[in-house]
């Protein structure tokens, strides 16, 4: 797949791209990342791409031309266009998952007060990642180009990312490593014990603890299977 990202500061992704995940998606081949600077769409010798609103008002609004003529000349019929605003909706990871079938998908960071109203109507969606104001939309693509490149195969080993939070509902298990004991704390033994069945009971009961305590938003919207009920019921007696 192949993901564009329309930005005012491409200087601002030169790390991201060498991170760990993201450049071996790009070293594989699955994954095709470039930074387009917007200002190398705008006329005239001072590249204006910002100007005052009309009807007044503080700030700078970006103007609708450069991005208009950016998205003319890289996207065809196949290109899914993505303002990131903070009027988009909330971005999560079965969107994540969509977009990851994706073959390209355009992301055009927003700056300032904003971009121009017009700028809406050639996008295919609108995208925020949360409840907050961002001095600019890029920390928001590398946050998506993020959760999508490690969906993509050969990115991350066999089934690494079917089992994390968000990825059926349900926060993830505790996970514990080496040592085995350490300040005084133990490994749960259970995890210890070589049951497969067991260590997978566990798992699931710890995951419906944990999202019934820490995100009961989540588990409110969770369906409940009579397995689970069974064994949240046997955990809340323990």
């Amino acid at each position: 797949m192949k993901i564009s990202i329309l930005t005012i500061t491409p200087e601002f992704f030169q790390g991201f791209l060498n991170t760990t995940i993201v450049k071996r998606a790009i070293d594989k081949g699955r994954c095709e990342i470039e930074i387009i600077d917007i200002k190398s769409y705008a006329h005239g010798s001072f590249r204006h791409i910002d100007d005052s609103p009309f009807g007044g008002g503080r700030g700078m609004v970006m103007r609708c031309q450069p991005i208009y003529d950016a998205l003319q000349e890289i996207c065809d019929e196949g290109s899914h266009k993505i303002l990131l605003s903070p009027k988009g909706t909330t971005y999560t990871q079965s969107k994540a998952r969509e977009l990851s079938g994706k073959k390209h998908i355009v992301l055009v960071c927003g700056h300032y007060e904003g971009v121009d109203a017009r700028v809406e109507e050639w996008m295919d969606e609108q995208l925020s990642i949360g409840d907050y104001v961002l001095t600019g939309g890029e920390l928001a693509a590398e946050v998506i180009t993020d959760s999508i490149v490690r969906l993509l195969d050969g990115v991350l080993r066999e089934g690494s990312a079917t089992e994390e939070s968000h990825e059926n509902g349900l926060l993830e298990y505790p996970q514990y490593t080496q040592p085995r004991e350490f300040n005084g704390q133990s490994v749960p033994e259970i995890l210890l014990s070589g049951h497969k069945a067991k260590i997978e009971e566990w798992r699931l009961t710890q995951s419906l603890l944990l999202t019934r305590k820490h995100r009961p938003d989540m588990f409110e919207k969770y369906g409940l299977s009579d397995k689970e009920k069974k064994l949240l019921e046997k955990a809340d007696k323990e």
